[in-house]
């Protein structure tokens, strides 16, 4: 008798914690694109959520390390680039966000080029 009450307590954590699985969604709050063109990248970010207190851009992989802090949950920044040689893997970016609800998040994607497919933003909480 007494495992029914321990199962219907269980049951209802499960169903809070699915119902509030959707607001920390890096998908649904964050988007950061890096889009190539002729000579200079386009990289831009938004927190639909507006709780981006700060964020540290970085652009890795290039001689003198790209490095740059943000205000805000909005802004776009422009940064000279020749196409490389190796591809735009060895230079992935990075932002570190200090959020006010989810804390310290990290975002990672990739460079494309117009018309190439829109790279996977790969999201960290660390």
């Amino acid at each position: 008798m007494a495992k029914k009450p321990v199962i219907l307590i269980l049951l209802g954590l499960v169903i809070v914690l699915l119902l509030t699985w959707d607001d920390d969604d890096p998908q649904e709050t964050f988007d950061l694109e890096a889009v190539y063109n002729s000579g200079y990248i386009e990289i831009s970010f938004s927190d639909k959520s507006q709780d981006t207190q700060s964020a540290v851009l970085q652009i890795l992989g290039m001689g003198e390390p790209f490095w740059k802090e943000f205000s805000g949950s909005e802004w776009v920044e422009y940064v000279p680039f020749q196409e490389p040689k190796y591809g735009w893997k060895a230079h992935p970016i990075i932002l570190d966000i200090k959020h006010a609800e989810l804390g310290h998040v990290q975002l990672k994607t990739e460079v494309y080029s117009t018309g190439d497919p829109i790279p996977r933003l790969v999201y960290s909480h660390p």
